[in-house]
Order: C-alpha cells, then structure tokens, then sequence
C-alpha cells in the first residue's frame, strides 16, 4: 500500500532586528513539523533583497526596524508577490498601529509576548486566507465597517474594481470613459474612506470583500 504524498511545509521567514527574539520565534517554529524557517533576518532591506528568492508562504515582520520598516517592506514585498501572507509581529498594540498595518496588506497581527501556540495558529490561519488578529490586538482594534465609515459610491466601486485588477490609472481612465484626473480623485477618495494607503491594500480588500467575484481575477 502507498503512503499518501504529504503538503510540503509551510514556508517561513522572520523579519526582526532583535537577534534572540528572531532566535526563540525560529525554535519555537521549528518544533512543529510542518513549518520549515527558510530565513531570520534583521531589517526591511534584507527582507526585499532576499525573500523574493527565497519564496516563503507567510513573513513574521516586525514594525520597528533600520534601514526600512516593517510596513514599507510589507507594501514592497506584496508588490513583488500579491499572494505572500505578511503577519506583523509587534509589541505595540494601539488601534493606530493595528489599523495602519492591515492597510499596508499585513493579513494578521500579533503580540510579541503571545503564547507560543498562537504564533502557530495565526499562521494556519493565514495559510487559509483568513485575516488573524491576536486577542489583544483585537480587542484594541474598531471594525473597520462599522456603522460610521462611509460608503463608496458606484462610480468608486467600479474604479476599485478596475484597480484592484492591476490596471494603472491611465487604463482605468480609458476603461470608464473619464479622465485620469478623475480616476486619481476617485482613488484618493476610496483610499482614504476604506483607511488605506497602498495598491496591495485595495486589491486585498477587494478580494476580501467580494468585489473581484466574477471576475476571474486573484481567486
């Protein structure tokens, strides 16, 4: 009888400026058997140098980091590769740095002191393309649709959609007969209503929120 083929392991990479925080993450990870830690590094700049190569599923990326941040690498990484799940790690759990992080494109945040088995979990939960926040960053984090944001009109919608289909302003001028002056406005507009502040970001939100079904795009 054949043994059934096992999934490869899941891919890991730690961005941390902090050598034994990096160390005791690694080890932690290490004990489980379907995790393989394929990179630790210590800044944002070795993160975009070096993980395009590497190829990990999911980047445990800490904020606060030299040369480049944790959020600048985190929208330059997805850029790269629109289906990298990026978990921020971090000791800072405002809602400011919370919100911030998940329009950026972070699928997930957790706090450095969480227990050892939650790092496992929001992992598995981002393999899955679920959004994982910790209990302490959820706790301190407001709905992102609630009752108070204001909606998107038609004509966002429809530039959202074009946009988060990879086109560039120009196309999406040309695709909805209107200027690029106004397809800028628009993306200013929705940007600043959906709180976020990166293409990575609206093309995640668009896919989490059902705006790319039938398409055939990112799905």
């Amino acid at each position: 009888m054949t043994d059934a083929p096992q999934a490869s392991p899941i891919r890991v990479a730690i961005v941390d400026d902090h050598p034994m925080v990096a160390e005791g993450i690694q080890s932690i990870l290490e004990s489980f058997d379907d995790i393989t830690v394929v990179a630790t590094l210590t800044n944002g700049r070795e993160a975009v140098d070096q993980l395009p190569n590497l190829r990990p599923d999911v980047v445990l990326m800490d904020l606060n980091m030299p040369e480049i941040g944790g959020l600048t690498a985190t929208e330059m990484l997805l850029e790269l590769d629109p289906d990298l799940r990026v978990l921020i790690l971090s000791m800072h759990d405002s809602p400011e740095y919370i919100s911030t992080a998940l329009s950026h494109g972070a699928m997930g945040y957790i706090l450095k002191d969480v227990p050892t088995e939650e790092i496992k979990t929001a992992i598995d939960a981002v393999m899955m393309g679920n959004r994982y926040l910790c209990t302490g960053a959820k706790g301190s984090l407001e709905p992102e649709d609630g009752p108070d944001r204001e909606p998107l009109t038609t004509r966002e919608q429809m530039v959202l959609l074009q946009l988060a289909q990879g086109k560039s302003n120009k196309e999406v001028a040309l695709e909805l007969n209107i200027s690029v002056r106004t397809v800028e406005t628009h993306r200013k507009n929705i940007k600043r209503k959906l709180g976020i502040s990166s293409t990575a970001g609206l093309t995640r939100y668009a896919m989490e929120h059902g705006v790319l079904q039938g398409t055939g795009v990112g799905l």
